[in-house]
């Protein structure tokens, strides 16, 4: 189970810009993301080469939190807006509620649920 504190210090990162350090830092080897109900991506550094490929596409990613965190026991929800500027120009939004479970101080699961039609916008 996560200390508040913990939970704190990972978000820390995430709002700095470090957001494939964050995975790197905070999840466990074996961690795996799911979107809405895809199927599940697994593997730390899969995760993390995933999301610097993504940032690669990008100019610059602005993050914001909503909400502070929800902790419970080993699960942790967090309500995040993502603000997306590629590098082709414009600009996308999502709001999406990351459930986390963590094992000890790392994650090791994660699924985002958001409304895809934001993508589309």
């Amino acid at each position: 189970m996560p200390a508040i504190e913990t939970v704190q210090r990972f978000t820390a990162q995430v709002l700095s810009g470090d957001h494939a350090g964050a995975i790197c830092d905070w999840y466990t080897p074996d961690a795996s993301m799911q979107e809405n109900q895809a199927p599940p991506r697994r593997g730390r550094d899969t995760l993390v080469a995933q999301e610097q490929a993504t940032l690669d596409r990008m100019m610059r990613v602005e993050t914001q939190l909503l909400a502070e965190p929800l902790v419970s026991g080993d699960t942790v929800v967090i309500r995040w807006r993502f603000t997306f500027y590629p590098k082709g120009g414009g600009e996308r939004v999502l709001e999406e509620v990351a459930w986390q479970t963590w094992r000890g101080d790392r994650i090791e699961s994660e699924t985002f649920f958001y409304d895809p039609a934001q993508m589309k916008a």
